[in-house]
């Protein structure tokens, strides 16, 4: 919980927001409740389905956005890099929570 209270406040390296809490963990986050929500919507569970496929990943997609973004307002390398990482972050996560 330490961790994701950190990535909420910006305090977490921008290559740390990134790649572990951006790329591979919202692949991880949000394939999986993919998979759980056709299983459930496949087994007549709509609603249910519903939640947990969005309920889950949204939330987690908007902590991930954030904290990139405040991540990279404090990274001292290129601004460039960083204003890639807001852009990137952005696009992947609006493009999973849609899905």
């Amino acid at each position: 919980m330490t961790r994701l209270l950190a990535l909420w406040h910006g305090d977490l390296t921008l290559r740390q927001a990134f790649w572990n809490w951006a790329l591979f963990g919202g692949l991880l986050v949000n394939v999986t409740t993919s998979l759980l929500f056709l299983a459930l919507l496949a087994d007549d569970h709509p609603w249910l389905a519903l939640s947990v496929g969005y309920g889950l990943s949204v939330p987690y997609n908007v902590v991930v956005t954030v904290g990139v973004w405040r991540s990279a307002n404090r990274h001292d390398g290129s601004q460039t890099q960083a204003d890639a990482a807001r852009v990137a972050t952005l696009i992947l996560m609006t493009v999973l929570s849609l899905t």
